[in-house]
């Protein structure tokens, strides 16, 4: 019973290029205790179902169907201080996407209370003190002003993910978004 009350859930689109490889070595660098934590955009933050699992994942997909795969574009380094000791990069194009998405998603099964107001953005860390979130933004600001690769995500797929009790996430389904599986370019 004390198990089902800690489980959360969210929906994440993995960050799988240069862009996410960038995300996870500067990470590593400067919290290397999520280190198994890959890089991703969170479309649905975690928290507790309204519904069952089971009920959740059938009504991700039934919604995803119905939502085109798009794309965003990282922009600069920021951080969520004095609220949290959080480090991101902020979303410069396609966040509207990711908000109409989050709203779609953000129902029935899926629902459930949310600790903040839905921001997009990709974490860089997240840590429990102020003055060490602050050194790590500094660092992550030089390193992203470096950064030569491509700044843009798209987002085709989402996945359904549930903690573990070893402070990480495990993946339960991924799930296309719209009718079609890619997007040629």
């Amino acid at each position: 019973m004390r198990l089902a009350m800690l489980l959360q859930h969210a929906v994440v689109a993995y960050v799988r290029n240069d862009l996410g490889r960038f995300v996870e070595d500067l990470r590593r660098q400067v919290h290397p205790e999520h280190v198994h934590l890959g890089s991703h955009l969170s479309i649905l933050p975690p928290r507790r179902l309204e519904g069952s699992e089971d009920d959740a994942s059938r009504l991700l997909r039934k919604l995803c169907r119905s939502f085109n795969p798009f794309e965003v574009s990282l922009g600069e380094v920021a951080n969520f201080l004095p609220t949290t000791a959080t480090v991101f990069l902020r979303i410069s194009y396609g966040a509207y996407r990711m908000r109409e998405l989050h709203d779609l998603l953000h129902q029935g099964a899926l629902g459930g209370p949310e600790q903040w107001p839905y921001i997009p953005h990709l974490t860089l860390a997240k840590v429990d003190d102020p003055a060490r979130a602050q050194e790590i933004y500094d660092i992550a600001r030089r390193h992203w002003d470096s950064y030569r690769g491509s700044r843009q995500v798209l987002v085709d797929e989402l996945t359904f993910v549930r903690n573990t009790d070893q402070n990480g996430w495990r993946d339960i389904a991924p799930v296309p978004l719209g009718k079609i599986t890619k997007i040629r370019r």
